[in-house]
């Protein structure tokens, strides 16, 4: 991939949109990078002090010094400052980068039609389906998604699901050099409260639901929801905000956006209303503002989906039929509702990335919604560690109402002992139903045991990974991809 050629930038102009509470040390420095790792700090970049949850950056100043950095940006001047060094304190160092790194790389967004999809469930779906759908219209088009970052059809390896504001402006001013004229990215909650998306500007944002997640991080769901409507308040009156009518939040989200208020629904009165003819195996009949479609997707929640991209491509300025054509012949992205059929009994496994309560009923419901009364669903679920343990319990009974069997099992227990989250697990089966479900700690083993317990013709589902190809245990992260396994089982038990 081509980069973005070296360039300095003043100071004073990187600091245009910045709060400065107080400036030391030399004005006219020369700014040729930007870092928020001490360890990378050298002479001519900017360096940020920011505070995380694990480490604190001004802890780190007098490293950063010590290694030549031309600039440090901080809440808080250290005690001694170095005349050679530029010290810029501000309110906030996380969005002061935010700010000076859209600067830097000579703000891409302004230079796209960036879109930003947030909710629950559903991001990285609506993200993907429209990278694939304006690749289909003709356009080059960026993609910034959990699973993959994409320029067109080449692949940049995804981190988080929103990187730092600097790798996201670096990418952004990439996908402006490759002649990207759309990009398509996930918004998460965190992206929005640690400021990696302030200073971009959006073409339009679009919410798909809001469920019970990453309540360790926001504390509580009132912050959680704050931190996603924090993304549409953002907006500016020239974008649009697409919202789900259908989800008891939707309205909330557009309570105080400037921008171009629009609904999608499958339920009520909105801007794009669709009508579920038929869930089935092999797809979705959706009739939408009057038009008769058939989606290779399946289950609801895709309907939404489905909506929802279709929406922020008419209000993007694209044919409603055409759409609509290309949108009937796409599949979802790797790791979502993604099956696998047994050669010789026909089992099929169904890979999912269902790792929060609601998308997990989600997952079932759809499975209940097309298989046969013979067909049984075994599920294999565990659940992360050093997150929200609160759903812990919830995942389990869920998977238990929605299934024949249950293996519960380790996902990525991180610093956690995966028989800790396992018992929290249990806790949530109820005492009638526990005849049902096995708890097996190594992944594979439990995938092999699912797989044996499968007669010709089931069903095993293998939820809360999708498409991550890792298992992380005490900060260590080995090959481990659902699929695969999955594949090799139904190999090895002549499935």
């Amino acid at each position: 991939m081509s980069t973005i050629p070296p360039t300095t930038h003043s100071l004073t102009d990187l600091l245009t949109a910045v709060t400065v509470q107080a400036q030391h040390g030399p004005a006219d420095v020369r700014v040729s990078g930007l870092t928020l790792d001490s360890r990378q700090a050298a002479p001519g970049l900017a360096f940020f002090a920011l505070r995380g949850a694990q480490t604190d950056g001004h802890q780190f100043i007098a490293k950063a010094v010590e290694q030549g950095t031309a600039v440090v940006v901080c809440e808080e001047l250290p005690a001694e400052l170095n005349p050679a060094t530029a010290y810029v304190q501000v309110p906030d160092s996380a969005e002061a980068m935010a700010h000076m790194a859209a600067a830097f790389y000579d703000h891409p967004s302004k230079k796209l039609k960036l879109v930003g999809v947030t909710g629950t469930n559903g991001k990285t779906t609506c993200a993907t389906l429209l990278h694939k759908l304006f690749r289909e219209l003709g356009y080059h088009v960026g993609l910034l998604s959990t699973v993959q970052n994409q320029i067109d059809e080449e692949v940049i390896p995804a981190t988080h699901t929103t990187p730092d504001a600097i790798r996201l402006n670096a990418l952004l001013a990439q996908m402006v050099q490759a002649g990207c004229t759309h990009t398509f990215m996930e918004v998460s909650s965190h992206a929005v409260v640690q400021h990696r998306v302030t200073g971009l500007q959006f073409a339009g944002g679009i919410f798909t639901n809001l469920t019970h997640d990453h309540l360790d991080y926001h504390g509580t769901f009132d912050e959680y929801l704050k931190a996603k409507k924090g993304f549409f308040d953002s907006l500016r009156k020239t974008a649009f905000a697409l919202t789900n009518a259908d989800d008891k939040r939707g309205m909330v989200m557009l309570q105080n956006t400037a921008a171009r208020r629009e609904t999608y629904s499958l339920r009520n009165l909105a801007t794009f209303r669709a009508r579920l003819v038929e869930n089935a195996v092999h797809g979705l009949h959706l009739e939408i503002d009057g038009r008769d479609v058939q989606f290779r997707l399946i289950g609801v929640f895709n309907a939404y989906n489905l909506l929802a991209v279709y929406g922020a491509a008419v209000l993007l300025g694209e044919d409603a039929t055409e759409v609509l054509t290309i949108l009937s012949g796409l599949t979802s992205a790797p790791g979502r509702f993604e099956p696998t059929v047994s050669e010789k009994t026909r089992v099929t496994g169904i890979v999912d990335y269902a790792h929060t309560p609601d998308a997990l009923e989600n997952v079932l419901s759809t499975i209940a919604q097309i298989r046969q009364p013979s067909q049984q669903v075994i599920t294999v679920v565990g659940c992360g560690g050093n997150r929200d343990a609160t759903k812990r319990p919830i995942m389990a009974d869920l998977a238990v109402k929605g299934s024949n069997r249950v293996v519960l099992t380790s996902d990525n227990p991180r610093f956690e002992d995966p028989n800790d989250i396992l018992a929290q697990m249990q806790a949530g089966v109820p005492a009638q139903e526990q005849g049902k479900v096995l708890t097996i700690p190594d992944r594979r083993e439990a995938i092999k045991t699912a797989c044996a317990l499968a007669q010709p013709g089931d069903i095993v589902l293998v939820a809360g990974k999708g498409h991550e190809t890792y298992q992380e245990i005490k900060g260590i992260r080995t090959s481990f991809d659902d699929k695969q396994v999955l594949q090799e089982m139904f190999d090895l038990l002549g499935k």
